[in-house]
């Protein structure tokens, strides 16, 4: 079995990472882009070609099916979940995954950029997969092991089940969402629409990692308005919004609160997009912290350097907008840990050793959770994701369809 799973499950992620799914933070429609829906109709197909029970492609972009049950007496239905969209942060458009059968150790240079490289000496985690096949792209798009790992371990957990039905479960639902990666992939309805006592997200990394906390996440947009003059009559008259926006920037503390000097429970702001014009110019922060109280002082933070610069310059207009994204699930998780120690005893029954991590991210399941389904993290083996060196070892993803099929035995014994 294990030798066609790992096949199987290479055969799903080279075809699921040849559809560009890029979503897009600018779009107000959902799911962002059309092309999510490429993917999520093949996996409709799929789905209804092995048997899953009403695939349902639902208005806001979901997709639900269901594996009924096997086991007579009622035990809570849990759902596994995985998201069809890849980061705009970078290409996912004519991506050419290539599998490297049985790696050797030796550097995996990428051949349409050759300063692309994967060595071992610097990437222990890949170090440790010496003769696993992995999974890479090309060198000059992101693969989109995030998560179409995580969609082809769920698609062949459910043809595994659907195929077995000697194996007691109960009924599990399976859910693929878009636009995951802009912080829209559960909409309002969905905990509704699934129908499940507690959900998995497929979308971690490390082998056996666990993850039932996550950061919260809030967005800013900043808008400024200056006085746009012709520059060669400006003193005194141009107010310019660009000048504006870099001062607001360089105020905010930097050697200690972004991205790039962080790590562990540390949070950050981050600025992701800023543009636009002397007359008017936009800015796109997220601020991330583990804590309601450090995100909400984070905030408050922004919000007092927009008004100091403001005040700097009273001819300029400059608002500062702060929208929820999503909130650490261990908020919620902690005051009911089943589906995490559930989780643990999947990961020891299917042979792997289950470490607890934080995440320094977001999945649907702070969402979900959020909105009461219950929703802990299940390792995929995703690396480097969100750029061109992004890659997957199948036998990582071999590891967490084991968690799945134990995750579904271990549901169906009598509560």
């Amino acid at each position: 079995m294990t030798e066609e799973m790992v096949a199987e499950l290479g055969e799903r992620l080279v075809r699921y990472c040849l559809i560009d799914t890029e979503s897009d933070p600018n779009a107000n429609t959902t799911p962002s882009t059309k092309k999510q829906y490429d993917l999520l109709r093949l996996l409709e197909a799929e789905l209804r070609e092995m048997g899953a029970a009403d695939p349902t492609l639902l208005p806001y972009g979901a997709l639900v099916a269901t594996i009924p049950a096997t086991v007579p007496h009622a035990v809570p239905v849990i759902a596994l979940c995985a998201h069809v969209d890849t980061t705009p942060q970078f290409t996912g458009k004519g991506v050419k995954p290539i599998v490297h059968r049985a790696w050797d150790g030796s550097d995996i240079v990428l051949p349409d950029d050759p300063t692309q490289v994967l060595s071992a000496s610097e990437l222990p985690y890949l170090a440790a997969r010496r003769g696993h096949d992995i999974v890479t792209a090309s060198g000059t798009t992101l693969l989109g092991a995030d998560d179409k790992a995580g969609v082809a371990i769920v698609m062949t957990a459910a043809r595994h089940l659907l195929a077995n039905p000697d194996i007691a479960h109960g009924t599990i639902r399976l859910c693929f969402t878009p636009d995951e990666e802009i912080g829209r992939g559960v909409h309002p309805d969905l905990p509704r629409d699934l129908g499940a006592a507690f959900a998995y997200t497929l979308d971690g990394g490390d082998l056996g990692e666990l993850v039932y906390e996550t950061f919260s996440a809030d967005i800013a947009r900043i808008t400024i308005d200056g006085v746009p003059v012709h520059p060669g009559w400006a003193k005194g008259k141009l107010v310019n919004a660009l000048h504006l926006m870099a001062r607001i920037i360089d105020t905010l503390p930097q050697a200690t609160e972004t991205p790039e000097v962080t790590e562990g429970r540390q949070g950050f702001w981050h600025v992701t997009n800023a543009g636009g014009s002397a007359a008017h110019a936009e800015l796109t922060i997220i601020l991330r912290d583990f804590e309601r109280e450090g995100l909400a002082a984070r905030g408050e933070m922004l919000r007092k350097v927009c008004a100091a610069v403001a005040a700097t310059e009273p001819r300029a207009r400059i608002s500062c907008a702060i929208t929820e994204q999503y909130r650490n699930m261990r908020y919620w998780l902690e005051k009911d840990m089943r589906p995490v120690e559930v989780a643990r005893a999947a990961y020891e029954a299917a042979g792997v050793t289950p470490h607890v991590n934080v995440i320094r991210g977001g999945t649907d399941g702070s969402r979900l959770t959020e909105l009461g389904v219950p929703c802990p993290n299940i390792f995929t083996g995703m690396q480097e994701i969100h750029g061109p060196r992004e890659w997957v070892s199948l036998q990582d993803m071999q590891a967490a369809v084991r968690v799945c099929l134990a995750l579904a035995e271990l549901w169906a014994r009598p509560q």
